[in-house]
């Protein structure tokens, strides 16, 4: 196996310029002997050793993309195609800069702490946290941190989320115009300045400006999973009084649509339904899903360039960036009116 030292002494370098090519630092070395030196890596097909580079560096090369806000009973992190297209848009770009990842859920502050210090982390991105005392723990670490889809909402951190409210409003209405009236909400458990409730926000937008009262007896909240959705949607197969369905996610609006057509309802003959993120799950349910678009790609791509700027040390120009969100009209919502 071809070591650091190996390619320093056929391209007549020294080790140190070697791992400057490997680590990226190419400005400390000419353009032709960058050239040289990744034909030498590229034909030996050479991979940095892991620990070399952390003992070298005194750096970790783990990044950690740490899940706190699905549960791991549901097997909603992993099995929601949302997660991963995010996280694939992100492994692209790591592996790029010479970065592994790390995927990992944590339920405590405690758990956080025992990750950090197993594998000294150089990075943490983390989906949707609230300003509790896990946030204070993650913030206590002084490492580099990006939010995903949090409203914490504080200058200094960096955050990535979508037109949430939006979102909600433009699946709601979209019902509305078709006639609906008795519309359910259905959700992962909301909490109070999370994604979910900004989504719920969007639905009561929706229904007070066409003049329809808000009914508590409509919000749905469980465990976000297809079986999960299934089950739910036995419950609203029963409810003949709704006739339209927002699902805050397409993985729930698929285990809905499953339930429905096992208690004999037709969607969207009896029950109309729009989902939410436009994942491969609404263009492979019958009918296909008319749901709310938001770029999961882009999203993971503009996390990992602010933490790649934090890690290098250089300046971000914008902290919080919002991702707009568009409806996308499929088979899932006929018109009553």
């Amino acid at each position: 196996m071809i070591t650091l030292k190996d390619i320093a002494r056929e391209a007549g370098v020294s080790i140190t310029t070697v791992s400057n090519v490997i680590h990226k630092k190419k400005n400390r070395a000419s353009p032709e002997l960058v050239a040289a030196i990744r034909e030498i890596i590229e034909r030996e097909n050479y991979v940095p050793s892991m620990t070399a580079r952390t003992l070298a560096s005194n750096t970790s090369p783990i990044i950690g993309i740490i899940n706190h806000v699905v549960s791991p009973r549901a097997g909603g992190f992993l099995a929601d195609p949302f997660h991963n297209i995010f996280m694939g848009s992100i492994e692209n770009r790591t592996r790029e800069e010479g970065y592994f990842l790390m995927v990992r859920t944590v339920e405590d502050p405690h758990g956080l702490e025992a990750v950090h210090r197993n594998w000294s982390l150089a990075g943490m991105i983390f989906l949707g946290l609230f300003q509790d005392e896990f946030f204070a723990s993650v913030r206590r670490m002084g490492i580099p941190y990006v939010l995903i889809d949090s409203y914490i909402g504080l200058p200094e951190v960096c955050n990535v989320g979508l037109e949430d409210r939006n979102g909600g409003y433009m699946a709601t209405r979209h019902l509305l115009e078709r006639g609906h009236r008795a519309i359910a909400f259905t959700s992962p458990f909301i909490r109070e300045n999370g994604v979910v409730e900004q989504r719920l926000l969007g639905y009561k937008d929706a229904l007070k400006e066409f003049g329809v009262p808000f009914d508590p007896a409509l919000i749905f909240e469980q465990e976000i999973s297809i079986e999960e959705g299934a089950r739910l949607g036995h419950r609203l197969g029963a409810k003949k009084d709704i006739t339209g369905i927002f699902a805050s996610a397409d993985i729930l609006a698929a285990g809905i649509m499953a339930g429905l057509r096992e208690t004999g309802a037709d969607v969207p003959g009896d029950k109309s339904i729009v989902g939410f993120d436009d994942n491969y799950l609404s263009q492979i349910t019958h009918p296909r899903l008319t749901t709310i678009h938001q770029d999961a790609e882009a999203k993971g791509v503009i996390a990992t360039e602010m933490m790649i700027a934090q890690l290098m040390g250089k300046p971000i120009r914008e902290r919080n960036i919002i991702l707009p969100v568009s409806l996308v009209e499929r088979e899932s919502v006929r018109d009553i009116g």
